[in-house]
């Protein structure tokens, strides 16, 4: 059972979180307001090929997975998935304001692990990346105790380095890693977390594969293990099954949850950010005027039913 160890946009010429705050009188948009009024085009659906389904007794866990940062543990992960590895293990481990944890809550014995199959035992350290012209960026204007810069590439929240050249994704909350032992290798996306509370101080330490987008209470409400003993239960009767874990890609589409996510280069994107870093109205009379990164992350939604276009037949 493995431990832890201790572009920009310029919508209206502003990164985001950058506006000064107003002092007017009009109330800030709510949330739900901002996301009512988003349009269709500034959405994407989740791709099948990089989406876990965790079903545990109590529901369904969905992850979309980040290959460009992490691809060797991303592909040992699928491996892992497609021979079926984590079905039948369970949740072990919930530490109070850090992480869930779940895989073989025996890896560690080997005389009761579960067989790894065809997947890789160990891989090379993937906790940064390079940084090139290619890799999208909108940067969060806001100060950061963690990292120079921080902003989203695409829908994950990344801290960057200009003088390292190097990026990588934060632990925030829903953030998905790969535990590891003391061996920076010793990773194998076998035994995996994510983050229920704050964990932004093991950036840059573990590899991180993705993030829960659906479902993630199913994980945060669960009880905790014991402080003594590392939070995993010395019970594992205790521990939540895990019955299944498969890509969306392997189930037919009728089987799928139509999961969307608000692009983070969207002016809807910058609009939620702007209100949230700005808040104005009856309660609110003074905004930070800045915003962490991990409070802003971009929402996701079940994809609205298209509705009928035109009058009925007969009218």
């Amino acid at each position: 059972m493995r431990p832890f160890l201790a572009c920009t946009l310029a919508l209206c010429g502003l990164a985001l979180g950058s506006a000064t705050a107003r002092a007017g009188t009009a109330d800030t948009p709510s949330t739900a307001q901002i996301l009512k009024a988003s349009k269709a085009a500034e959405w994407h659906a989740l791709d099948p090929a990089r989406t876990l389904y965790m079903d545990l007794p109590s529901g369904r866990v969905v992850i979309e997975l980040a290959p460009s940062w992490s691809p060797a543990h991303v592909d040992n992960l699928k491996t892992l998935v497609r021979e079926r590895y984590f079905d039948g293990t369970s949740v072990y481990r919930v530490v109070d304001n850090f992480v869930a944890q779940w895989g073989d809550p025996h890896g560690d014995d080997p005389a009761k692990a579960k067989s790894m199959g065809t997947a890789n035992k160990t891989l090379p350290p993937e906790f940064v990346r390079r940084v090139h012209g290619a890799l999208p960026f909108v940067r969060l204007d806001s100060p950061d105790a963690y990292a120079p810069v921080v902003g989203f590439s695409g829908d994950s929240p990344v801290g960057r380095d200009p003088a390292s050249h190097t990026a990588w994704i934060a632990h925030c909350y829903g953030t998905v890693g790969v535990a590891r032992d003391v061996a920076p290798d010793s990773g194998n996306a076998n035994t995996l977390y994510a983050v229920i509370g704050n964990a932004r101080r093991i950036d840059r330490n573990l590899a991180v594969v993705g993030r829960v987008v659906y479902g993630m209470p199913l994980l945060s409400a669960l009880p905790r293990g014991p402080k003594d003993n590392m939070g995993v239960y010395r019970d594992l009767a205790r521990a939540t099954p895990i019955l299944r874990v498969r890509l969306a890609s392997e189930l037919p589409a009728s089987q799928r949850l139509p999961l969307e996510v608000l692009r983070s280069d969207s002016a809807s994107f910058h609009r939620l950010v702007q209100a949230m870093a700005h808040r104005h109205d009856a309660f609110y009379r003074v905004s930070p005027g800045h915003i962490g990164l991990c409070a802003v992350l971009p929402p996701v939604r079940l994809r609205p039913a298209k509705r009928a276009s035109g009058k009925a037949h007969g009218a």
